[in-house]
Formats: C-alpha cells, structure tokens, sequence
C-alpha cells in the first residue's frame, strides 16, 4: 500500500515540475518578446481611451497619501482619467486623506461607502466603484500601491491594440523586498510567479490571471459580466475565469509596473496567504462542477493548474513527505528504495534552478544573499505552504458543510516608504 501511495505522489510531484519547467521556458521567451511588443505598439499612433481607476481603500491611512502621489504622476491625459478612491467605511484618517487630495486634483475622486453595502471586502467595494465610474477601461490597484509614472499608459496601450484581449495585466513587485527575511522570501515568490505562470501561461495559452492590482479590464466585459462576484474571497482569480468564458484572453504585459507592500510579519502573511488559497479553492469548486455549463472549454486548462497547484500536487507533496518521515522510524519496505532519495534531490535542484532563472529576469535580484535564500526557501517557506493550503482547505471544507458566511480579511499594512534600492531593481 505504502509503494501504491508513493507511486501516486511521486507522478502528482513530477507532473507538476514538468509543467513548470515547460512554462519557464515560456516565460523566458515573452521576456524577450514583450519588449519587442511594446516598441512595436510604441511607434503606432495612439488613441488614448478613457480610464477610470478604482482604488478599494478600508482603513489605509498608513499608506493612502503615497498612492494617492503615485496617481498624481501618472502620465495620462488629464481629460481621459479618473481616479475613484472607495473609502470603504474605514474609521480611521482615510476619508480626510482623500477627500484633501479631491479638492486640489480634479482627476482624483472620493466615494465615501456606508453600511449596510460598505464594509463587505474587496468586490463590494469595486463593484460601488463601478457605478460611479465613466471610463471605457477599468484599472485596479490596491490601496498601498505607487504605479510607475507609465504604467495606466502600458495597460491601456496593450487593451487598444490587442482586440481579444479582455483584461491586461501588468507586473508587480515589492517596496519592502529588502525589510526582513520574510519580506526576502515574498519578493521572491512573486517575481517567480510571474515569470513562470504569468508569462509561461501567457506564451503557451495565451491566458494568464488577473491579480489582485496593476490590471485593466474593458468596462463592457465587466457590465456584460455584472461586476465583481462578492462571495469569492479571490475576486481576481475568479474575474479571470469568466473573462476566458466570453471567448477573450487575459494579456500578461510587464511592461506596466506597479510596487506594493507585503507582510512583515508572518501572522499577517498568514492571514493574507489563507484568505488567497480559500479564494482559490472556491474557484476550483465553483467551475469544476460546472464545466458542461461553460461555452469556452480552453478555461479547463487552467481549471486543472489550479487544481493541480492548491489539491493534487500538495496532496501528493503531503503524502510523500509522510511516507518519507515514516520510513525513518518503520521499514516500510518500499520497492523504489534509494530511487526515491534520488527523486528528491532533483526535485530540489531543479526548483533552485526555476527560482533562479526567474529572478535573472529582474535586474539586480540575482545576487548572492538572493541564491542563499532560495536554497533556505525549499526547506522553511514552500513546506509552510504545504501547511497552510491544508489549513485552508479544512476552512474551505467546513464552510461549505455548515455555510458559513464568508469574510474578507484585509492585508494590515505597515509604515514605511519605497526605497531607491527597490526601484532600481524594476
């Protein structure tokens, strides 16, 4: 039974790395393309088409005025952009902060939500947003982040001249990157994220997720699909999948850049991390048992990533390390012997090696103290995943049996501005 089970892992395990190696060559390969798109798009005549951006904002006076400059820098027409800042019921400064920048910036804009539609999370918040908004293209950002002065300009450059494309997202990276160990290990979480499912899923599939900031959707998809769904604690996740529904396609263009804050602190990316793995098992189980309702069956492609990344693959990691802490203590009499050992010491080189490579993508990322990181990484930070995805898993289950009334955890933020080091990196 112990050699059945091992089988199984072992294929759950090495299905997925194949995939990733397979996506990594994708994303080494847009990170050559995409710059030959953009100056390509650059030379054209540019029609620029009106914007609305939307900004969720829930007790963020910690972090508000630094976005709200980032706003002001933008380099857009001034009679094409709107900035709509939803004061999502905060009860701190956050309302003064923004309702100061409204009076002296016409391109800034105040919408002060209340109970009983305020308060609710992210979509509720977007979807207020919405109805206030006049622009043919709908931008997202998070209330703690400060866009490059190009980046509206990039996603609205990638939505006009790529007719199919339905949303276009743009590239993040982390203001706080250089603040601790922790905030080490999310730098370089993200920047591997990107460059390997974003781009890789981009260059093969032409398909890619809308995160959570830094993207631009065309208002038309978004009235046609009724706004955000406010029961998913990953609106973004589940947005990109009704997007692939109506037959477009989600870019992934890095040119646009944005920079955000991440968790300092483990008990807040705790948090952060839970609510984002819940939101995407919610979104497994809401299309997976209900793909014959879905017009565009190229959306199992990433129906199945998904399942493979948040149940398969870390059920097989689950099952493999067990066997593994077993056999230390009982012979298990496993046929496979030392071919296992084998396995796991490539399985670990070669997650080094997709680590690395994605951050040789970034400028100034690949260094020493980085490398060192990584080999920490496999060992401290990717096993904490296996725990928390379990974690959220035993939420999610439970939810669903007793239904429970989902809640919408905000990302506490912390003081601090972006450093000189960080953007340097971009």
């Amino acid at each position: 039974m112990a050699d059945i089970l091992l089988y199984i892992s072992l294929f759950l395990i090495w299905a997925m790395l194949f995939y990733h190696m397979f996506l990594m060559q994708g994303g080494y390969r847009h990170s050559i393309e995409y710059r030959r798109t953009k100056d390509r798009w650059e030379k054209k005549p540019f029609h620029y088409p009106s914007v609305s951006v939307l900004i969720p904002a829930h007790n963020e006076e910690m972090v508000i005025e630094e976005t709200m400059k980032a706003m002001l820098n933008l380099n857009y027409p001034e009679d094409k952009i709107e900035v709509i800042v939803v004061n999502d019921n905060s009860s701190d400064a956050t309302g003064e902060i923004v309702d100061a920048y409204a009076k002296q910036h016409p391109r800034i804009k105040a919408l002060h939500t209340k109970p009983p539609h305020a308060g609710k999370g992210k979509s509720g918040a977007l979807n207020q947003g919405l109805k206030k908004s006049t622009g043919e293209v709908i931008v997202v950002y998070d209330a703690d982040n400060t866009p490059e002065p190009d980046a509206v300009r990039y996603l609205a450059l990638g939505i006009e001249n790529d007719a199919k494309a339905g949303a276009v997202v743009g590239k993040f990276r982390v203001t706080n990157g250089n603040k601790n160990l922790l905030t080490r290990l999310i730098n370089i979480e993200t920047i591997t994220f990107q460059w390997l499912a974003q781009a890789g899923r981009w260059f093969w599939f032409k398909m890619a997720t809308i995160p959570g900031t830094n993207f631009a959707i065309r208002r038309s998809i978004l009235e046609k699909l009724g706004g955000w769904d406010e029961k998913a604690l990953s609106e973004d996740t589940e947005l990109s999948f009704r997007v692939y529904n109506l037959g477009y396609h989600i870019r992934f263009f890095p040119a646009a850049i944005t920079w955000e804050q991440e968790p300092e602190v483990l008990k807040v990316w705790w948090k952060q991390r839970t609510r984002w793995a819940r939101g995407n098992e919610y979104v497994i189980f809401k299309y997976l048992f209900s793909l014959h309702k879905l017009e565009k069956k190229k959306i199992v492609i990433d129906l199945v990533y998904f399942l493979f990344t948040y149940l398969l693959f870390f059920g097989g990691v689950m099952i493999s390390h067990s066997i593994f802490i077993m056999n230390l203590f009982w012979d298990l009499n496993l046929s496979m012997g030392m071919v296992s050992y084998v396995l796991l010491v490539l399985g670990f080189l070669l997650f080094v090696t997709e680590v690395t490579l994605s951050l040789s993508f970034e400028r100034g990322q690949l260094t020493w103290k980085n490398f060192a990181v990584v080999l920490f990484m496999y060992f401290t930070y990717s096993q904490l995943w296996i725990i928390l995805v379990v974690y959220a898993s035993f939420l999610e289950a439970k939810r669903i049996l007793f239904k429970q009334e989902v809640k919408w955890y905000k990302t506490q933020r912390f003081q601090g501005k972006q450093t000189n080091e960080n953007r340097s990196a971009s």
